[in-house]
């Protein structure tokens, strides 16, 4: 009777708490899904190297260690803390020379090096754009029995990127001679911390938007970058700035307001989309403002992508070994080698769009490349919707044309007002000539 009882008993109990381990597992699986919680995982993951630094760098300074310091560790800490605090022009004047010597070379030679960075940019970004919806939004492994399984951690592929950007642009310094560095390495940091945050949030909102509404979002961050100007750097605009900027949000407003909502799954992702858009955009606007001012300091460019990489590998390696993360990801590179040749495509085009970057503005300025890059994303867009099949509508479309005509209009007037600062005033030539 008594053992009736007891099997009784325990084949009562048995489901009572499979269940409860199945509804523990659903919870776990949702919070470790939900992207606000991997936020604040990561937030911490990063205050754990932040923290401790912050205060070694208070320690040096207020034990007055660039005077007291001695031994073998003192240039190091003297780099990272302390740098040459002495100032020098903007990042123009490193360069002036190079540029100075390119300015008489012949219009053919020119144009050839005009298209080879317009061929670079466009290869390496749109590749990288593609990349990135897939490898965020597709499955891998998928077969007719097995539905396959989708890579969830984007800091892993933050990581992947900044590592070889890391390794370029070290090389590249190592190589070729560049200006003696005088800024303390710790202020890399800032630029670094809101770098990796803004591309963390720029892979997790392709969960929950499509990719063409990611990179109007994107056409339009130079909005809120001036905003982030006149807070960090106290920065005055022009009228015709403004007029853009007000024409760049209409466009924007028309795009995603006329977007088919069959493919979001709930007005809950498409909020967390905007809300993840959002960060993007803040966070990278702090970054240009910030490495503008970093320039402030004697600095090539590439020294620059050097200095805010390193800091990147530092905070994204740690955080994932924290989290054991690290080898999750590199199993889930052993279980799909596609995966494992997207993430690694994905980061070479990262890599090397930077240096086209820095080439083309060494070589023709900022107002050329802002052209060729607005270019891309009106080719990303196109792209997108051929291989992925987004519907966008006639005012969407519409939307699209508004934003990318703003963005022509506030570089042709930048080129005009930089020409018109370069000629003399009225009778300041007869002047000089007298």
């Amino acid at each position: 009777m008594g053992r009736r009882f007891s099997l009784d008993l325990l084949l009562l109990v048995l489901p009572i708490v499979a269940a409860n381990e199945e509804i523990s597992a659903i919870h776990q699986d949702y919070w470790g899904d939900f992207w606000l919680f991997r936020f604040l995982v990561n937030a911490a993951g990063y205050a754990s190297i932040v923290v401790p630094g912050f205060l070694l760098i208070q320690y040096f300074k207020k034990q007055n260690y660039l005077e007291t310091g001695r031994g073998i560790c003192f240039p190091v800490i003297k780099s990272c803390v302390f740098g040459n605090e002495a100032k020098s022009g903007h990042q123009d004047d490193v360069l002036l020379a190079a540029r100075n010597e390119n300015a008489e070379t012949s219009t053919a030679h020119q144009v050839f090096k005009l298209l080879f960075c317009a061929t670079g940019l466009q290869i390496s970004y749109l590749t990288w754009g593609v990349l990135q919806e897939r490898v965020m939004t597709r499955t891998y492994g998928a077969t007719e029995s097995d539905p396959g399984e989708k890579f969830k951690d984007s800091q892993f592929l933050v990581f992947m990127n900044r590592i070889l950007a890391c390794t370029v642009a070290g090389l590249y310094c190592a190589l070729i001679k560049q200006p003696r560095h005088s800024a303390p390495m710790y202020k890399y940091s800032f630029a670094s911390l809101s770098n990796i945050l803004s591309s963390w949030c720029q892979y997790e909102a392709l969960k929950y938007i499509s990719f063409p509404t990611q990179v109007l979002a994107k056409a339009s961050k130079v909005i809120p970058v001036m905003l982030m100007g006149k807070l960090v750097s106290r920065k005055s605009y022009e009228y015709w700035e403004y007029l853009t900027a007000a024409l760049i949000s209409v466009g924007v407003s028309m795009f995603l307001l006329s977007s088919t909502p069959e493919k979001h799954l709930s007005t809950v992702t498409t909020f967390s989309g905007v809300i993840l858009l959002g960060g993007y955009i803040v966070f990278d606007s702090f970054t240009s403002n910030w490495q503008d001012a970093l320039f402030t300091y004697k600095m090539s460019s590439v020294q620059m992508m050097f200095g805010v990489n390193v800091f990147s590998c530092l905070f994204t390696v740690g955080s994932l070994l924290e989290q054991g993360a690290l080898l999750e990801s590199l199993r889930f590179m052993a279980r799909h080698s596609e995966f494992a040749a997207h993430a690694v495509l994905l980061s070479v085009c990262s890599a090397f769009g930077q240096l086209f970057i820095f080439y083309t503005i060494n070589q023709f300025g900022a107002a050329v490349f802002t052209i060729i890059m607005t270019l891309r994303q009106a080719f990303a867009i196109l792209l997108s919707c051929l291989i992925y099949g987004h519907a966008v509508t006639v005012v969407g479309g519409l939307g699209v044309a508004v934003v990318f005509i703003a963005l022509f209009l506030r570089v042709y007037a930048r080129s005009r007002m930089k020409k018109r600062a370069k000629k003399p005033p009225v009778g300041e030539s007869t002047v000089q000539k007298v």
